[in-house]
């Protein structure tokens, strides 16, 4: 009997330089942008008033930085990790065109780096992910690696190539949107007084509020970003897998915990970009998603006095608030309340603006 179906890539079909040029382009809307609110809360004035965003020198509201991850991220899942068992991490991602409603957003990759676990039964997939807009535009790119299932068990290792990947995205590489002109950024409609110069390395904030996640909702986003991950989609598989019900989709948390950061970074205009990241632990429907951020680095953007950046590190936990900033213990390992661990860089005003 013949299929014309597909079981997506296990860790066997996967080799340095593969190419990937992933199927169903996504034209956005404004139904997108609703859904994302109503999923995550995002509070943001940058991404939720076109006047307010015409201040910064845009042509209207762009999408949250995250939606746009997403949509790029969902394209990827049925070639690269749709037998993966887990999402490992990120490293050197960017944002760069601003994404409106009626554009539409392609996604490719390339596999830079193959490495066979020693249980022999899985190994770990490296790829470069690229969106671009209608006009071939980059809209985010980064780099990610997935723990995928090997099929079959005695197809051959590949010769192990692990990338080399960058502690941070320089600040010179940066793509910076915006312009603002002087006395028009607006503290009081983005929501909080403290800009660029308020902030402090080494600084810790506790974003105060809690988010608890319904099953629903998480199945909503999964459908809604078309990531047809099993371990997170196909109940009937994962009963019987290692937690005996479906984990939430990592890019689900980073959502989550950029929108809990409102409150204390507000005028955090967008993400510029993802310097690493990782999910620590499993996160489940009923968790309730606490999240603190530290300032890693107050950093000048070469040639601009109207804006700064800011390396910023933000942990999520599960079900246990953030007012004691819990991490690692002594010997770097994450406590089990700890979910999620990303280094990104948003794009904030300075008062010289």
């Amino acid at each position: 009997m013949s299929s014309k179906t597909r079981a997506g890539n296990f860790f066997e079909d996967f080799y340095v330089g593969q190419e990937l040029i992933h199927a169903t382009p996504r034209t956005v809307t404004e139904g997108d942008v609703a859904l994302y609110t109503a999923l995550f809360g995002s509070r943001f004035a940058l991404n939720s008033s076109t006047p307010f965003a015409q201040t910064l020198g845009l042509e209207r509201a762009p999408l949250d930085s995250m939606l746009t991850f997403h949509i790029v991220f969902g394209k990827t899942v049925p070639d690269i990790s749709l037998n993966a068992i887990a999402n490992l991490g990120y490293a050197n991602g960017r944002f760069g065109q601003p994404v409106y409603p009626g554009d539409t957003i392609t996604t490719r990759s390339s596999v830079i780096g193959l490495r066979q676990n020693r249980d022999g039964k899985t190994g770990v997939v490296y790829v470069r992910s690229v969106g671009s807009n209608q006009h071939h535009q980059m809209v985010v790119e980064y780099t990610r690696w997935v723990m995928v299932r090997k099929k079959n068990l005695e197809a051959p290792a590949p010769e192990p190539v692990i990338p080399t990947l960058v502690e941070a995205v320089d600040v010179a590489d940066l793509h910076v949107p915006y312009a603002l002109t002087p006395g028009s950024y607006d503290i009081d409609l983005a929501g909080s007084p403290y800009l660029w110069e308020d902030y402090e390395v080494g600084e810790r904030i506790d974003h105060v509020d809690g988010i608890t996640i319904e099953e629903a909702e998480h199945m909503m986003a999964a459908r809604l970003y078309q990531n047809t991950a099993r371990v997170h989609f196909n109940q009937h598989v994962e009963r019987e897998g290692r937690f005996g019900r479906r984990i939430i989709y990592g890019g689900h948390i980073i959502s989550l915990a950029r929108a809990l950061s409102f409150n204390g970074l507000a005028n955090a205009l967008s993400i510029a970009a993802i310097n690493g990241g990782r999910h620590t632990n499993p996160t489940f429907a009923g968790d309730t998603i606490y999240a603190w951020s530290e300032i890693l680095a107050q950093q000048p953007l070469p040639d601009r006095t109207d804006l700064g950046a800011l390396r910023v590190r933000t942990v999520a936990l599960k079900d246990h608030s953030a007012s004691d900033f819990l991490y690692q213990d002594s010997a770097g390992n994450y406590d089990p309340a700890v979910v999620l661990d990303v280094d990104y860089t948003v794009l904030m005003p300075r008062r010289t603006s």
